[in-house]
């Protein structure tokens, strides 16, 4: 039983169904990793929009970068079949490392979130910090990407180079 189903029932007693009436449930739509987390990166985006006048220039700059560089790595994580430790970091990142710093500036009082105050500056910090950690991981995904293709080459020349030795012995 899903836990939607589970809730409802907790609030609308036991279900009953005749022969006449038996509940047709839709098929479930499994949603891959991948589209899960483009999924989580669209609400983050969401709330950054929807929260803007709330947020100094500075952050709303840097959180569209960031957006921007998280999208790009998510493409990239697909195409290259990214590791399960980059894909675990790219989950946090979108799913609470942005989102936990925001909520708590955006609790800050109207005065506390000024261009130039101290905790915009904090913030925007953290959010250099993992700017450049997202740099790191796309660096880490197109280095898979080259060591794999290397990998391949050697696989080629080994499979398909001509052979050293012939039957003459030459």
């Amino acid at each position: 039983m899903a836990f939607g189903k589970f809730v409802d029932s907790l609030f609308k007693g036991p279900a009953t169904t005749d022969a006449h009436s038996a509940a047709v449930e839709p098929a479930a739509v499994v949603e891959s990793e991948d589209e899960a987390t483009r999924r989580a990166l669209d609400q983050l985006r969401a709330a950054v929009r929807s929260s803007g006048g709330e947020l100094p220039t500075l952050l709303t700059s840097r959180l569209a970068q960031i957006d921007d560089l998280l999208r790009r790595v998510i493409e990239m994580v697909a195409a290259q079949n990214a590791s399960t430790e980059q894909r675990v970091l790219l989950d946090a990142m979108i799913r609470d490392y942005l989102p936990t710093p925001l909520r708590a500036y955006l609790a800050l009082p109207e005065a506390e979130r000024t261009n130039t105050s101290a905790a915009t500056l904090q913030f925007s910090a953290q959010l250099g910090i993992l700017e450049e950690t997202i740099g790191d991981l796309l660096n880490q995904i197109r280095i898979g990407a080259i060591a794999e293709l290397s990998t391949h080459g050697r696989f080629l020349a080994d499979k398909f180079a001509a052979p050293t030795l012939t039957l003459d012995g030459r």
